[in-house]
């Protein structure tokens, strides 16, 4: 096999390629790419896999001047391909040798065997799931999994993205147990009514390949019993399906509100950060005070740090209410919200907590608040009015 690789073009295949690969692992041809070339149309196909994500895509830049396969280590092939000196270099590989040469210098390297690779998963026999635009899937995915935990912990559920396809509406839900995430999108085109549980790591590189692309480039995603594909033009992604039942999430979203707020996103993230820079190496706890028809009032304090408190515009309706949660667990769910606005709900001191984009229902992200003891709140508010008293 020998190619002329145009580095730039090449590169952003090689690199969407070299993050599927498991570099750790005791069987080479795992910690490789294989690059095979095409003769029906002159081009190269990248493949790549750790047993739980795959990936193919064809290759841009790159000129075929001689057919074969070979399969590359990413360890070492990979950092001489981001590292070689000139912009163009040709890659040759004969009985298993390589070489590489960019203008004068030239670089010598082994590859793995083919034949060592494993056959990955073909889609030709899976069901069709829905097509969407790379956008749409884009905002579903970021928005519908901002409460997934990243561990390994029980049940399997926790470190998941439930997909689910309910007549025509798309939803991507996660919880950790303690939050509850949900986004909708409508698809081009639906299959019939089903679901399916991803692992958040596959999922996580799922988003890095939608955000790279154009935004309104059409996505296919299909379904077998063991994976789930994502297409998109010369890219296949999948991604292996977890064995596990996701709970009835629907029964936990507790429509009862005591008290509502609507406020402007980005000035309610910016007083949780700074509150956040108090906080966050103590309890991670903020206090907030709603007041109807009032401002918006966030405390924090840390024995050994300081104390914070930040005043927001903010239209607050339905009764007086004191509450405290993790500030990490609230700017997760502001982030992750597309919108300049955002509605939130609560339902007492004990109640969850419901953030909403305002008169819109296709994203719901939701939270319990931390207990709290009243006898220290009135202590705190003492505190606060014996220190305004005292003279200068």
């Amino acid at each position: 096999m020998r190619l002329q690789i145009s580095k730039g073009e090449f590169m952003k295949n090689w690199q969407v390629a070299e993050r599927s690969t498991s570099p750790k692992s005791t069987i080479n041809s795992l910690t490789g790419v294989l690059l095979r070339t095409s003769d029906a149309d002159n081009t190269v196909l990248l493949e790549a896999t750790d047993l739980k994500t795959s990936i193919k895509c064809v290759s841009q830049g790159v000129l075929v001047e001689e057919e074969g396969e070979a399969v590359l280590p990413v360890k070492l092939v990979g950092e001489l391909f981001k590292k070689a000196p000139t912009n163009v270099f040709t890659v040759s590989i004969t009985d298993g040798k390589g070489t590489i040469i960019a203008g004068r210098n030239r670089y010598r390297f082994t590859t793995y065997a083919p034949r060592e690779f494993p056959k990955l998963p073909v889609s030709e026999s899976a069901s069709f799931f829905c097509a969407t635009t790379a956008s749409e899937l884009l905002r579903a995915v970021s928005e519908g999994t901002v409460a997934c935990t990243t561990g390994e912990e029980f049940p399997k559920y926790l470190g998941t993205a439930f997909f689910q396809l309910r007549d025509g509406e798309m939803r991507v839900v996660a919880t950790d147990g303690r939050r509850l995430s949900l986004s909708k999108c409508q698809p081009v085109r639906s299959g019939e009514n089903h679901d399916f549980l991803l692992p958040i790591a596959g999922v996580r590189e799922l988003q890095r390949l939608l955000a790279a692309i154009d935004g309104e480039a059409p996505i296919e995603v299909l379904m077998e019993s063991t994976l789930v594909f994502f297409q998109m033009g010369s890219m296949e992604f999948s991604v292996r399906r977890v064995d596990a039942a996701f709970p009835n999430y629907e029964n936990i979203l507790n429509p009862q509100t005591t008290t509502t707020m609507d406020i402007d996103r980005h000035d309610l993230i910016g007083a949780l950060e700074r509150v956040d820079v108090i906080v966050r190496d103590f309890s991670r706890m903020v206090l907030i005070r709603l007041s109807p028809e009032g401002d918006l009032v966030l405390t924090g304090k840390a024995p050994e740090t300081g104390a914070v408190e930040e005043i927001l515009d903010a239209k607050i309706e339905g009764e007086s209410l004191t509450v405290a949660f993790n500030v990490a667990f609230l700017l997760e769910g502001l982030k992750a919200l597309y919108g300049d606005r955002v509605f939130i709900s609560f339902n007492g001191p004990d109640g969850q907590m419901t953030m909403l984009r305002p008169g819109e229902k296709d994203f719901l992200y939701m939270a319990m608040p931390i207990k709290i003891n009243p006898n220290e709140i009135l202590r705190d508010e003492m505190d606060e009015e014996n220190e305004a008293e005292m003279p200068d």
